[in-house]
């Protein structure tokens, strides 16, 4: 099975940048389809965004963050990245990936595998 693990979380101003990583192992890394969800204290988990497989490769961002974050694949490091600029405080949040197996298009709802998060702090 996939195990997720996500780095690259931390504390920076509004305005600024952070790029999280989402390193893939235990599972054929083309063949998934990778999200982001993020948490904010009190709150529901959000989906972010998504990449399908690198046979599919359509993103997709929630409206929240469209124009801000970009999400891409590296398939020579099974590795997904969430570039997120233009930092709000309302970004704040713990951030999670997660993974379909052998999937091909995002759909937040098959995303069924984890990673244990990195927290995003965005001061003003």
């Amino acid at each position: 099975e996939v195990q997720l693990v996500e780095s690259g979380g931390g504390l920076v101003q509004a305005g600024g940048s952070l790029r999280l990583s989402c390193a893939a192992s235990g599972s054929t890394f083309d063949t998934l389809v990778i999200g982001w969800f993020r948490q904010a204290p009190g709150k529901e988990r959000e989906a972010v965004s998504c990449i399908g497989s690198t046979y599919d490769g359509t993103a997709v961002y929630a409206n929240s963050v469209k124009g801000r974050f970009t999400i891409s694949r590296d398939n020579a490091k099974n590795t997904v990245y969430l570039q997120m600029d233009s930092l709000e405080v309302d970004d704040t949040a713990v951030y999670y990936c997660a993974a379909e197996e052998g999937g091909s298009s995002c759909n937040y709802n098959y995303l069924t595998v984890w990673g244990q998060g990195t927290p995003v702090t965005v001061s003003s």
